[in-house]
């Protein structure tokens, strides 16, 4: 059991290791993403500097590095026999803890990656895909209003909490798990975002540009 659970998380670290954003910009646009814009490895700072297509396919891999690890440890590792039921509910968890922190601390570039928004959505998508699309909505809603990308970020992640809260309270079948991971996971991101919320309290955080 305990050299399933070593293979799983390593294999989704490494998984959410993949630092997309400045694969892209160091062999498609020969650039270090990180000195340009806001020096973020993630897909909106890839949307400021290179554009909606390259934002867009960014965005797309780094949600199937949360997506996917999930997926196959829902599927093929937490129904083997050798594993007991509590574990095995535990496991998919544990697989995206790993591929979140893998985004943020990837060991490509000396442990420093990004927010891991985008990652945090793949990983829900497989986990809980009703909550994470409710979540999206309120994302959505956020940034076409106030065109910051990171307060829109920070509001879907206390939304997912408020979510699976409510299901937590009314089902006796919920993952307890997903909603304690949920709680983590929202602090993580709001932390994740201090430099951002010290902007939008001074006023001179960068919006989205919708027509770029």
């Amino acid at each position: 059991m305990i050299l399933v659970l070593s293979i799983s998380l390593v294999l989704a670290y490494f998984i959410g290791s993949v630092p997309f954003a400045y694969v892209y910009g160091k062999y498609f646009r020969k650039i270090d993403i990180r000195q340009h814009g806001s020096g973020n490895v993630g897909a909106t700072n890839v949307l400021r500097v290179f554009g909606k297509k390259a934002g867009i396919v960014v965005l797309l891999l780094d949600i199937l590095k949360g997506y996917l690890p999930v997926m196959i440890a829902m599927h093929f590792v937490s129904p083997l026999p050798v594993l007991s039921e509590g574990f095995a509910e535990a496991l998919p968890v544990l697989v995206g803890i790993f591929a979140i922190l893998g985004h943020t601390f990837t060991v490509f570039l000396s442990f420093k990656g990004g927010k891991g928004v985008a990652t945090s959505a793949g990983v829900f998508l497989a986990l809980s895909p009703l909550t994470i699309a409710c979540a999206l909505l309120i994302f959505t809603i956020v940034v076409l209003i106030t065109k910051y990308v990171s307060l829109g970020s920070m509001v879907a992640a206390v939304f997912l909490v408020i979510t699976h809260l409510m299901i937590f309270l009314r089902s006796d079948s919920a993952n307890p798990y997903i909603f304690y991971f949920a709680i983590l996971l929202s602090l993580f991101i709001i932390y994740k975002h201090k430099s951002n919320i010290t902007r939008l309290i001074k006023g001179t955080e960068n919006k989205i540009k919708f027509d770029k």
